[in-house]
């Protein structure tokens, strides 16, 4: 029996402490895996992590997905957070921490199943994302499943170095349904 939100190359299904604790320890440390993202310039405990997959089913404005292949291998994570109910509206983010899925068409399988859930499930009606400067695949990730960029915050966070710019992207649902 299929479970969680099924693509065509990956699963979302519920963090668990059990099954993906580990795998979010080490690539979440793992400065190639997070030089892109928003996320993960300092260094992460495993306490850290385990208090953060304990809270997150608590909260209304949060959802977050482990990504599985279809055979069951977890190979990230995406969320969904700062979920606002009366304006239907949420920012999304998304890492492949398993570097051997790169560049394969996941993370845009991941994309377009999460974006189904958004706009299915929790009736949303625009989807907010961004990525840093320099991060060419998310960017091209992002633009293949649908999104636009929508400007660009310069100079915005300070990594690897150097101020980077974040570029900002949305996905209104009625381009996602067109």
């Amino acid at each position: 029996m299929a479970f969680g939100w099924q693509g065509e190359k990956i699963r979302l299904v519920p963090a668990d402490v059990d099954r993906h604790l580990e795998n979010y320890f080490l690539w979440l440390n793992d400065p190639e895996v997070t030089s892109g993202l928003l996320v993960g310039h300092r260094p992460l405990t495993r306490l850290n992590e385990l208090e953060y997959l304990k809270s997150v089913g608590n909260d209304p404005t949060f959802v977050t997905f482990a990504i599985e292949t279809l055979d069951g291998v977890h190979i990230g994570g995406t969320g969904i957070h700062d979920i606002d109910h009366v304006h239907r509206t949420a920012q999304t983010g998304i890492f492949i921490g398993d570097k051997s899925y790169w560049g394969k068409g996941y993370g845009v399988d991941v994309v377009r199943t999460r974006t189904r859930y958004c706009f299915e499930q929790l009736g949303l009606q625009l989807l907010r994302t961004s990525h840093l400067e320099g991060n060419l695949r998310s960017r091209n990730m992002l633009l293949k499943a649908g999104y636009r960029e929508v400007g660009v915050w310069p100079k915005r966070y300070w990594r690897d170095g150097q101020y980077r710019d974040e570029h900002l992207f949305a996905l209104l649902r009625e381009d996602w349904v067109a």
